[in-house]
């Protein structure tokens, strides 16, 4: 069971825990009921974009099982779920509605109404419909006035039956992965484009967020960023260290909350800035209720050349997640606190941290003793920044149960709960038993 100080605001029935998915990693069903394909759909059938040419065709089958994983979410312990909404499930290329869609998330939000969960939904998780890529994807403008049409059809349709509305995930990974380095959809390797596409997800956000406001007044509308500290791999690389987390960390959250890119940032990289047009600032910058924070490791940095350019260390003898990333739980202290101290901050929910494991079934149980290490430690992080200062309200794990990995496919396994894919049972692992021993003892006042 996770452990915390008795005086600890983590054990107040009012601090949310819950667990996230996404649409694309776990519904399957790409071809049922009207929902359009993907850039993910088209991506996983480049040649070496994702390992083995995995797919979310299948996925773990969400679309059909939905009623048996909010059984489980809600047998958890848990207050609440975070999913995401698939646009292709509900605009179809000739700009109509596709009922069908709508009618599969009353279901699964109406089955949460039913166990009396906190619905979280992301509105947007990478899944851009491939008719949109088609014209431009993130690099066109008018994107973002589609992002606003989508919008107000879930929002106008759901209204305040979901809880907190996150416009976006994590558009640092859907820009610069997915336009800046090519390593996700729609695989574009270009500096330039990877700013602009990061500009035209930002005015999608800004332009959201009224929308939200109108349809569903009574809910809380936000957006989810993903940041990895940073740190200079010694003194002498202090300076390139600031400026890499310029670049990464405040590229996309100083926009949102003080309406300007970083001045270092954007005169560095001067010939590849976005084209920002009169009054995209003001939209970007609309008040938020929430600030969703993503994090799972940190970044150490070293010089590589003249100031500013730089490399990120790979350091030995650390402990590593399967994917390779660092354990490294101070880093979300470092990250939360350094982001009270720079911004005027709205409250913070965990809505992303977890790690990927080499989990196996051993007589029907998943011993994942490294993974509820993980969660225990970066709990004990979050319960530290609440007592320094950090409004945090809720805590969600990464991820629900083990799912398509993006680019890595169904080689990591992040859950809490063990998917075997040819069977699509699902298996509590240890790290989910442990949540459910301390949610069910925290309820009851231990």
């Amino acid at each position: 069971m996770y452990k915390f100080p008795k005086d600890s605001k983590l054990n107040d029935p009012k601090f949310v825990f819950g667990v996230a998915t996404a649409s694309y990693q776990i519904e399957g069903a790409t071809n049922v009921d009207d929902r359009c394909p993907s850039i993910w759909d088209t991506f996983c059938t480049k040649p070496g974009a994702v390992y083995k040419q995995h797919n979310g065709d299948v996925a773990c089958l969400h679309y059909h099982l939905y009623q048996q994983d909010v059984n489980l979410i809600e047998n958890l312990g848990m207050d609440a779920y975070r999913l995401s909404i698939a646009w292709p499930r509900i605009i179809r290329p000739d700009g109509s509605i596709n009922q069908k869609g709508l009618d599969f998330y009353d279901r699964v939000i109406s089955a949460l109404e039913e166990k009396n969960l906190t619905i979280m939904a992301t509105l947007y998780h990478w899944d851009l419909p491939q008719y949109l890529d088609d014209k431009g994807g993130w690099l066109n403008r008018e994107t973002a006035y589609k992002f606003a049409q989508y919008v107000e059809v879930v929002s106008s349709y759901f209204g305040d039956r979901i809880d907190f509305y996150a416009t976006l995930n994590e558009p640092w990974c859907s820009a610069f992965h997915g336009y800046r380095d090519g390593k996700h959809a729609p695989g574009i390797a270009d500096d330039k484009s990877g700013f602009q596409a990061g500009h035209n997800l930002l005015l999608a956000h800004g332009l959201a967020i009224p929308i939200l406001r109108k349809n569903a007044a009574n809910s809380k509308h936000g957006i989810v960023l993903n940041f990895n500290p940073v740190y200079p791999a010694d003194e002498f690389a202090i300076d390139v260290a600031n400026f890499a987390e310029q670049e990464h960390t405040h590229w996309f959250i100083k926009p949102i909350l003080e309406g300007e890119y970083p001045e270092t940032v954007y005169q560095h990289y001067i010939d590849v800035m976005p084209t920002i047009e009169d009054g995209d600032m003001s939209i970007i910058s609309a008040k938020i209720d929430f600030l969703g924070v993503n994090n799972y490791s940190r970044t150490v940095i070293d010089q590589d050349g003249q100031y500013p350019n730089y490399k990120a260390v790979h350091l030995r003898d650390v402990e590593r997640t399967h994917i390779g990333w660092e354990v490294y739980p101070d880093g979300l202290l470092k990250l939360l606190t350094d982001l009270h101290q720079t911004y005027q901050l709205p409250p913070i929910y965990i809505t992303e941290n977890g790690a990927a494991f080499e989990d196996k079934v051993v007589d029907g149980v998943v011993e994942d003793e490294q993974r509820c290490r993980y969660f225990q430690n970066y709990l004990s992080s979050v319960d530290e920044a609440i007592r320094q200062g950090v409004d945090i309200r809720g805590y969600f794990a990464w991820s629900f149960m083990d799912n398509f990995e993006w680019s890595e496919g169904y080689k990591m396994r992040f859950g809490i709960v063990y998917v075997d894919y040819k069977t699509q049972k699902r298996i509590p692992k240890r790290s989910a038993l442990e949540f459910r021993e301390y949610l069910i003892a925290r309820r009851s006042g231990f």
